[in-house]
């Protein structure tokens, strides 16, 4: 399939197409750098059975632990400079007959742009909303902080660089660098077209620093930004970090639609076979 991106002069044939409009589409395909990342990472206990209740099965949950990454991505070419997002994680877990897969799922995700949330939604299945987001330095503290339809559903805080820290301590309750979703695509007939566990791995991770210290946690209860669903139990660790990375490829993990008859699942196997070397940016 011939490579289109956003700005190229050349209007491509409908079966080239990776978006639309077919002449810009508003997400391209991989790989995407993250670079120049100032990452907020909370970390709280929730009600196990919150988690569980929220993990499409076969997923399984790892631990009690909710893991909130608020962050600001200087420049993403392609998208834009000073780009912020809001991932919601918990631990999980999938046993396929090709083995085990364990990072973190994504229930709920905030973003403050178009071009992020088709990538996301549209490729990865990652459930993005657009929201208000900030990281901020205030004072002696690091705070980030989610606001949708006007009212602050998540606020996160922790002393400002309070003790030196590692990527791999942050990992070790939910790892950010694979990320589970549940892709969900619908025909225009209302009949489901996809149903798909997928993940995505972060590569060429660089971190060119990491802080930890006790964190708090303030959620507030909308209709439609149900983070309530996963209530603060007891606050954990926050994490400061800066960062870069490469998004390069994604793959199926597990396909719904499998069972079907033949019409049905023939679009799930023609995208398999395309994800399995890259899947596009979000």
């Amino acid at each position: 399939m011939a490579s289109h991106h956003p700005g190229f002069p050349v209007i491509p044939a409908p079966e080239d197409a990776v978006g639309t409009p077919i002449d810009s589409p508003v997400t391209g395909l991989p790989p995407a750098s993250f670079r120049d990342g100032e990452v907020l990472t909370f970390q709280y206990a929730t009600d196990p059975a919150a988690i569980r209740a929220l993990l499409p099965e076969p997923l399984e949950p790892v631990n009690d632990t909710v893991q909130v990454q608020v962050s600001r991505w200087g420049d993403v070419p392609g998208a834009g400079r000073d780009i912020h997002e809001c991932n919601v994680m918990v631990a999980a877990r999938y046993r396929g007959a090709g083995g085990t897969t364990e990072g973190s799922y994504s229930p709920y995700f905030w973003v403050e742009s178009d071009r992020a949330m088709a990538g996301g939604r549209e490729f990865h299945g990652q459930p993005k909303r657009i929201a208000e987001i900030t990281v901020q330095t205030v004072g002696d503290l690091h705070v980030g902080r989610v606001r949708h339809n006007g009212f602050d559903i998540f606020t996160g805080t922790m002393q400002y660089k309070a003790a030196p820290s590692s990527l791999e301590r942050l990992r070790s309750r939910v790892d950010p660098i694979t990320n589970i979703n549940f892709k969900v695509i619908n025909h225009i007939d209302s009949r489901p077209a996809i149903r798909q566990l997928t993940a995505r791995d972060l590569t060429d991770v660089e971190v060119h620093e990491c802080y930890a210290g006790p964190c708090t946690v303030d959620i507030r209860p909308t209709a439609t930004a149900p983070l309530y669903r996963l209530p603060v139990r007891a606050f954990g660790e926050g994490y400061y970090w800066r960062t870069d990375f490469r998004l390069v490829g994604g793959r199926i993990l597990h396909d719904y639609l499998a069972d079907r008859t033949a019409p049905h699942n023939q679009p799930a196997d023609g995208l398999r076979s395309r994800s399995a070397g890259s899947s596009p940016v979000g």
